[in-house]
């Protein structure tokens, strides 16, 4: 099992949406996201992910319910954040990242299967934004605790 965390970000009734470059889900939008570290906090992988696929600095507003998908062969749990932009400046590794971009959410929820990478859970998540399923980050203790 791995976690995967990553951020959604809204501004104007736009989402900032990245295009992926991997094999196995090239040029589809996705929201940045991405594994968690060995030993990282849950908060700070989704913070350094975003930076690494927007080259955009966020601050975390929010938590979306967690989910649990398959992803090739294994099981993952995703933990979206809700985060505003605090220094945007859209940059990205091309070898991972094709496109960054803003995409209103009307345009979104017209994707198909072969847009959005993990449909499902992407049209979930717009669906989660306009129910206003977030939930304080105070859910999250975001200390480490040794054994």
């Amino acid at each position: 099992m791995k976690i995967i965390a990553g951020c959604v970000i809204k501004r104007d009734n736009k989402i900032l949406m990245v295009k992926e470059a991997k094999n196995s889900c090239y040029g589809q939008w996705n929201y940045p996201a991405g594994h968690l570290e060995e030993f990282e906090k849950i908060m700070d992988g989704a913070i350094r992910e975003t930076f690494e696929e927007t080259g955009c600095k966020v601050k975390l507003t929010g938590v979306l319910p967690i989910a649990n998908i398959d992803l090739e062969k294994e099981t993952h749990i995703l933990i979206r954040f809700m985060a505003e932009i605090v220094e945007e400046n859209i940059s990205f590794d091309k070898e991972e990242i094709l496109d960054v971009k803003w995409i209103p959410i009307e345009e979104i929820k017209k994707m198909k299967k072969e847009e959005l990478r993990g449909y499902e859970i992407g049209i979930k998540t717009i669906d989660d934004i306009e129910n206003n399923n977030i939930y304080p980050l105070d859910i999250f203790d975001n200390n480490k605790y040794n054994s």
